[in-house]
């Protein structure tokens, strides 16, 4: 184990913000892991686990522990299937998510493409049940293979364990600070067919007499997402940023009614789409434009992307409190136009 000391965390953030750490460690295989926990449990200093750097906030201060990268590498393919005939793939935690998606498709295998283009790494997909027009993680997560720092075990994880839910499981909620996710087997589906349900991506299509394939599907995601800023391409001024900053929030029928009402008074009608089951989920997006933060909105070094009103983007020079003082103006003035709370997506570190 290669341990290190005062690195620089903003340049391992695609928001390209935050202090250093007081020690570092870079892990490609689980004995790496346990090494560095028994170093962070000797001296009590606090853990975290770093993926890919995308759907996160370091504070300005940094993190005064040890940051532990997870880097195991490798995507296997698993001969044979599971008993509803879909084959597995093993992935390595550190395995850039977008190449395991580029894998998966030139493979013919269906079930991810929709989820083409997300920063970030493997590791980090069933914490957050990443999802991205019309699929999640969850639906393709066959197990998840993690450190258990209760007891120093590797385990594996059913889907059932794991706790899923719309961007959240037990990684982020109930055992926040528990596991450290090693590996995560996916079921694809042989020879499926494309998920084409997200209305982007029917309008992408429209017109077309044949139904897309895979790849035509993955290139239309990447498409749609580097329109909206939302796929890393180095230079492009909006891409510093750690992706859709507030979550869609999903609401009762009565706040749903609630937001209607409130809508309808200012000559606006609410998009919404029905979400677990009796409840709505609406656009956080939408809220946030409607409540006087335009494409573009921003002062100084942070503002909100030309071309997502979700993201908040690093316009150089940045520090995490001005990206906090952002989030908590707009935060007040969606709950005070629509009565409605918007919840962050991304990690906070440090704060």
């Amino acid at each position: 184990m290669l341990l290190l000391e005062n690195i620089p965390l903003a340049p391992l953030t695609t928001i390209k913000i935050g202090g250093p750490a007081k020690y570092f460690v870079e892990a490609s295989n689980v004995d790496e892991v346990q090494e560095a926990v028994t170093f962070a449990r000797s001296r009590d200093l606090p853990l975290f686990v770093l993926g890919g750097g995308s759907n996160l906030l370091v504070a300005d201060a940094g993190w005064p522990g040890l940051i532990l990268k997870v880097s195991l590498q490798g995507i296997e393919q698993r001969s044979g299937h599971d008993e509803d005939g879909r084959t597995l793939f093993e992935v390595g935690a550190g395995e850039s998510w977008d190449k395991f998606v580029s894998h998966a498709v030139i493979a013919h295998c269906a079930g991810v493409e929709c989820l083409s283009g997300i920063p970030g790494s493997v590791g980090g997909t069933p914490v957050q049940n990443v999802g991205a027009y019309g699929q999640e993680v969850s639906e393709t997560i066959a197990s998840v293979q993690v450190f258990d720092l209760k007891d120093g075990q590797v385990r594996e994880l059913c889907p059932e364990a794991c706790g899923f839910s719309y961007r959240a499981s037990i990684f982020n909620t109930t055992e926040r600070g528990r596991f450290v996710v090693l590996r995560v087997t996916y079921a694809l589906t042989p020879g499926g067919s494309p998920r084409i349900t997200y209305a982007d991506l029917k309008r992408h299509f429209e017109g077309r007499e044949n139904e897309p394939n895979l790849a035509e599907t993955r290139e239309a995601v990447r498409h749609i997402r580097a329109r909206k800023g939302m796929l890393i391409v180095p230079g492009e001024a909006d891409c510093q940023s750690a992706g859709s900053f507030f979550k869609n929030p999903v609401l009762s029928p009565q706040q749903h009614e609630d937001l209607k009402q409130r809508a309808a008074a200012r000559g606006f009608t609410v998009p919404n789409y029905p979400a677990l089951e009796t409840r709505k989920k609406v656009s956080a997006a939408w809220l946030v434009e409607r409540s006087g933060f335009a494409k573009g909105f921003g002062f100084g070094r942070v503002g909100i992307s030309s071309k997502h009103a979700l993201a908040i983007v690093n316009r150089g020079g940045a520090t995490a409190a001005d990206v906090l003082a952002l989030k908590e103006q707009i935060q007040h003035r969606v709950e005070e136009i629509w009565g409605i709370h918007l919840e962050p997506e991304p990690v906070m570190v440090g704060f």
